[in-house]
């Protein structure tokens, strides 16, 4: 054996122990059988110098340890599989993030038995969200035909998933567990932020947080199914306007529970802004101890006055089926509508929220439509 193959075989011995699997050398490819695995303190030193995975067969983060203040950052990916194992956690430092980013094309993300994502987030908290303390978002997404499978996440620091200009992309089985920061000071902790995006799917989602389940602030064609949102702002619409893209059409919200949360149902579009918000259908959404308001469409988000502006209108709004409990401090029902066009071909049937108050301030409630 020459001293070279001696070598190169020494250090495939000892690369998986250094933070890296066998499957790469000195930063380039030597045996495409295996995947490219990183791992420890020491492998994202290792994946940090790869500018191309297009010859790993599958990339593997196994407890893998990331320094403060640096984006894990898996771009230009094509046709390939990211597998977390263990637990993949984060050093603290006060920045924006984010701490994760997947960029590419026809990707599968999943999350192995037992792996979780931890974002150490309490060293963050300060209740005061995107305020106070400089805090990173969590998940960066800019996928299309791909699919995001079995992740758990705990203890973001502030936002969990920014999914921006993504198509055709599927999250199954998602768990967000900030349920810690309610006592420890989580705030804006989003769990699922969408924007200038189409055909995305979210289903079997379980998000404990202190913010929006969901948030979409723009996109067309997006299913959330089969989901559980505990403790944050409900299921939402927004807020829409005041950005590049401020259209929202053709939304599905079915089969979920909505608990212990400030809102239930809620649309809300900015004062003094423009765009469109349509086709949008809330079906079979269960309410339990909603504290706020249980189903609300606002149209003066964000305004000092908070005089409903009609610049950005809601057509095509059904609800259908949506039932539960409001607290008895609470409002079942809260429509703030700019006038009467800015509110327009709504359908509600099966519509059961008790428990709250019934409000007689609402405004420019369209015909058919009642907040008793």
């Amino acid at each position: 054996m020459s001293s070279m193959m001696r070598l190169i075989s020494i250090l495939l011995a000892v690369l998986p122990f250094l933070g890296v699997g066998n499957a790469l050398a000195w930063g380039r490819i030597v045996n495409v059988t295996q995947p490219c695995v990183f791992h420890g303190p020491t492998g994202y030193a290792w994946l940090a110098n790869i500018t191309s995975f297009s010859h790993c067969s599958g990339i593997i983060i196994s407890g893998l340890k990331v320094p403060a203040g640096v984006t894990l950052s898996l771009r230009n990916l094509k046709n390939t599989s990211v597998t977390f194992q263990g637990e993949t956690s984060w050093g603290y430092q006060e920045w924006a993030g984010p701490l994760l980013s997947i960029e590419g094309n026809n990707v599968t993300v999943k999350g192995a038995p037992g792996s979780v994502l931890n974002g150490t987030g309490e060293l963050w908290w300060d209740g005061e969200g995107s305020d106070g303390k400089t805090k990173p978002k969590f998940f960066k997404l800019k996928l299309t035909n791909s699919t995001v499978d079995d992740i758990r996440i705990v203890n973001s620091p502030v936002h969990v998933f920014s999914i921006n200009n993504c198509r055709n992309l599927t999250l199954a089985n998602i768990m967000i567990d900030n349920s810690l920061g309610d006592k420890r000071g989580g705030h804006n902790t989003d769990g699922f932020d969408i924007s200038e995006s189409s055909d995305i799917t979210i289903v079997g989602a379980k998000v404990y947080n202190q913010d929006d389940c969901v948030a979409i602030n723009s996109g067309t064609n997006i299913v959330f199914r089969n989901g559980t949102c505990v403790g944050g702002h409900g299921l939402s619409i927004g807020s829409v306007g005041g950005r590049t893209n401020n259209i929202v059409s053709n939304v599905l919200f079915e089969d979920s529970l909505i608990a212990d949360s400030e809102n239930g149902v809620r649309i809300k579009t900015k004062s003094g802004e423009s765009g469109t918000v349509s086709n949008v259908t809330y079906k079979n959404i269960r309410l339990e101890n909603i504290t706020k308001i249980g189903i609300t469409v606002d149209q003066s988000y964000g305004a000092t006055s908070k005089a409903p502006t009609s610049g950005i209108p809601v057509t095509n709004f059904t609800l259908v089926n949506i039932t539960g409990t409001v607290n008895a401090k609470g409002t079942n029902i809260f429509v703030n509508c700019g006038n009467s066009s800015s509110c327009e071909s709504w359908s509600w049937s099966g519509v059961h929220v008790t428990g709250g108050k019934k409000t007689k301030k609402c405004l420019n409630l369209p015909a058919g439509i009642s907040c008793s």
